[in-house]
């Protein structure tokens, strides 16, 4: 059994195709028998023909996505779409991509997207063309094998989303924590910071103690397509917490590291399910490689973990709580995040980043800046080039 998907084409003429082939004597074969003989209203199938009374080899069955509402929407699925599918099962034969010999012993099984308000038949013709030839090019090919999944999952966005779920994979990223517990002046810091693949935005503790989570949806407002973080710290009832950072549009959640183990573990599962990333705040905790070793026997990792000095002790002019990055990663494996906050100036960030640091957390150094944005341009000067991830691929 061959499966395989394509998109092609714009405005209401673009065409999604997908399709199966198979042995006529196989699951394929009996779905295609099924569809024949078991109709539905509006989404009945009809053979692909390249004229009337020339049925195309291997056999192929048409199936509308959308409902047939009328004779109107009958025309364009029996008149260039019809005919669209069956030149390129044709097309795709003679060009060897479906074996010659394979033509009487496979059937394919179209699904076909026609637009109630597609109107150009042309365009309706060559966009279903185009988009079954490559769908069944890739079904022959195997195409996406996993690794080419696995690579594009965070890469990639789906253009009819509506929103950018944003996927921290392209480190080191600058974090700015909004940690003063007045909107009107972290919403003037939103404003002014600018637009970057590695910026994220922290709607810190005291900002969240004091308007709740639902200040993560001003900052989206705002920024909706910037990564935010949602600093709870929590220490108890882990699952809670993670779901209502999930519910508030948030895309991680910050657990205490002195949280109980199982407040911990509960979050983090709860982070899981919903799909966003954990990140655990080491902040006074002794021990940070000990509390990720009892976390490993369960296999309940963070995302992220923070080593953090705290502002309180900053001031005394502690040494930064760094630890050791490179232990910590070996114990997370390669997708393990560590980020760094607590003394984070513009003449140690290399310093920071060249020890291993992920995402450099930086508060006050840019919330309090008068020029807000040309501070956090400094900063992200230190990060990667800027990358596209607004991607809709036709052909790889």
């Amino acid at each position: 059994m061959y499966m395989g998907e394509a998109l092609i084409g714009e405005g209401s003429e673009v065409a999604h195709i997908d399709l199966i082939i198979g042995d006529k004597y196989g699951p394929v074969g009996v779905a295609f028998t099924n569809a024949l003989s078991q109709l539905s209203a509006g989404h009945t199938p009809l053979f692909a023909v390249l004229r009337p009374n020339l049925p195309v080899k291997p056999s192929t069955l048409v199936v509308p996505k959308v409902t047939v509402r009328n004779m109107k929407d009958a025309e364009k699925i029996f008149g260039p779409a019809q005919s669209a599918i069956a030149k390129a099962v044709a097309d795709s034969v003679e060009e060897g991509v479906i074996p010659e010999d394979k033509a009487e012993d496979y059937v394919i099984i179209v699904s076909v997207f026609i637009h109630p308000h597609a109107e150009d038949y042309n365009k309706i013709y060559r966009y279903n063309y185009g988009s079954a030839k490559l769908a069944i090019k890739r079904a022959m090919e195997g195409f996406p094998d996993i690794k080419k999944v696995l690579y594009e999952k965070d890469r990639s966005r789906h253009p009819s989303l509506g929103m950018k779920v944003t996927k921290l994979w392209d480190p080191p990223y600058l974090q700015v924590a909004l940690d003063i517990p007045k909107w009107e002046l972290m919403e003037r810091v939103v404003k002014e910071l600018p637009m970057n693949d590695h910026l994220i935005i922290e709607a810190g503790t005291p900002l969240i103690k004091r308007y709740g989570v639902d200040i993560v949806g001003k900052i989206k407002e705002i920024k909706p397509e910037t990564f935010v973080v949602a600093d709870l710290k929590t220490l108890d009832t882990g699952n809670l917490e993670a779901r209502m950072v999930a519910d508030s549009g948030a895309d991680a959640v910050v657990i205490s590291g002195l949280a109980p183990l199982r407040t911990i573990e509960k979050a983090i599962e709860e982070a899981k399910k919903t799909g966003i990333y954990a990140a655990l705040d080491m902040l006074n905790v002794a021990r940070p490689i000990d509390l990720l070793s009892e976390l490993s026997v369960g296999g309940l990792m963070p995302d992220v973990v923070e080593l953090h000095r705290a502002i309180d002790v900053e001031e005394l002019g502690t040494q930064h709580a760094w630890g050791n990055i490179g232990e910590i990663k070996r114990m997370g494996g390669e997708k393990m995040l560590v980020a760094v906050a607590g003394g984070i100036r513009e003449e140690n960030a290399p310093e920071a980043i060249k020890g291993g640091a992920d995402i450099l957390i930086i508060g006050r150094g840019i919330t309090n800046a008068r020029d807000v944005e040309g501070v956090a341009r400094r900063f992200l000067r230190l990060m990667k080039e800027e990358i596209d991830q607004y991607r809709v691929m036709t052909d790889f």
